[in-house]
């Protein structure tokens, strides 16, 4: 795909653009920690470092507090779809308030820019259409969508203009599909429509942002190639965030249009590793692999040919949106934690394909582990 792994050679990622956003010091609704200004920092300064992920500084624009206007949330997005080009990767990072308006049994979710005002709600916040449609006009064929969003150190909701009704906070599970759509365009957000994205105490930054930091500064496990792919960004992210507040904060993978593992940005500065002759990394390959084959094999995910539930799972314990491909990544990861079914595990499922398709080479180098 692209020449993007020639980019390890320069130690720089020049196709990578970035949009960095956070409000923690808001006037007129509940301010939130000030870890949330110390998490797009740390995103920015991590994007453009030379040691980790090579973006070039210019490419990368940081909006904090004042600073996240209404307007200046629409002109920088607005620049970011004039500069990248289709070849390109842009990462959109906020980390603040969002709201869900309208009916509760059909929320619109929005960003809340610093400028918020409760008055006149409805014309001073980022709907998810506007912002899906910003992000539509990004001609980049890479577009990942960070939502940091409903803080723990934030509150549950807050009244609106004379005190009518309270503005639930966070985004709904419709808005996070809808921001979603469209061809390679990825969504990571910090929790799950019903939880908060929690700051632990005395942390400098918010768990999820933690994580993330980590995962693109190079602990997460990679091809060793001096690159990092999305679905390895957000395997860590999801497994050390789950582990980090059992049952509390999951994280969330949605794409409706993705059939590519694709580079992020550069891995410790493009450096090439061995770490893929360790067990661990031949374990994390082993499933990538597998992924890889199935995505071909069964595009249209794990219901394809009914290949889950002949191999012992059940569809019903799996979160199914999407592309084949993206099911595929999301069934697998489940199935990695445990889960998909009492009776399946990576064994039946290679059986259950070698079934389908017994003289496939990818099989074969999978059940002898070569």
């Amino acid at each position: 795909m692209d020449n993007q792994d020639d980019v390890v050679a320069t130690a720089r990622f020049p196709g990578g653009h970035a949009l960095v956003v956070a409000v923690a010091a808001y006037p007129n609704v509940p301010p939130l920690p000030t870890a949330v200004i110390n998490d797009a920092r740390e995103v920015a300064a991590t994007l453009t470092s030379p040691a980790h992920c090579g973006y070039e500084p210019r490419n990368v624009t940081l909006l904090l507090n004042e600073q996240v206007t209404l307007d200046a949330l629409r002109s920088e997005l607005a620049a970011l779809a004039a500069r990248a080009k289709p070849d390109d990767t842009v990462m959109f990072f906020f980390s603040g308030h969002g709201a869900r308006l309208g009916a509760p049994s059909n929320p619109e979710s929005a960003l809340i820019p610093v400028d918020c005002d409760l008055a006149n709600l409805a014309s001073t916040v980022l709907p998810e259409a506007e912002l899906s449609a910003a992000l539509a006009r990004i001609k980049a064929q890479r577009v990942v969508v960070l939502i940091d969003a409903c803080h723990s150190g934030g509150v549950g909701s807050f009244k609106t203009a004379g005190g009518i009704q309270p503005l639930a906070l966070g985004f709904s599970e419709k808005s996070l599909e809808e921001l979603a759509k469209g061809t390679g365009r990825v969504l990571i957000a910090s929790s799950r429509a019903s939880e908060t994205s929690l700051v632990l105490a005395g942390a400098s930054n918010s768990l999820f942002t933690q994580h993330l930091v980590a995962a693109l500064r190079g602990s997460a496990h990679t091809r060793g190639d001096g690159l990092i792919r999305i679905f390895e960004i957000f395997n860590y992210v999801s497994e050390q965030v789950r582990n980090a507040a059992p049952g509390r904060q999951h994280p969330i993978f949605k794409a409706s249009d993705l059939e590519d593992n694709f580079v992020v940005a550069l891995e410790r500065g493009g450096s090439k590793s061995a770490a893929n002759a360790s067990a661990t990394t031949a374990s994390h390959d082993r499933w990538r692999q597998l992924e890889e084959a199935l995505s071909d094999l069964y595009p249209a995910g794990p219901q394809d040919q009914e290949i889950w539930a002949r191999a012992g799972g059940d569809l019903s314990r799996l979160r199914l949106s999407g592309t084949g491909r993206a099911n595929w990544f999301a069934a697998l990861r489940i199935l990695r934690q445990g889960g998909g079914g009492a009776g399946i595990s990576q064994d039946t499922l290679v059986k259950a394909v070698q079934e389908d398709f017994p003289h496939h080479p990818e099989l074969l180098r999978l059940i002898s582990g070569s």
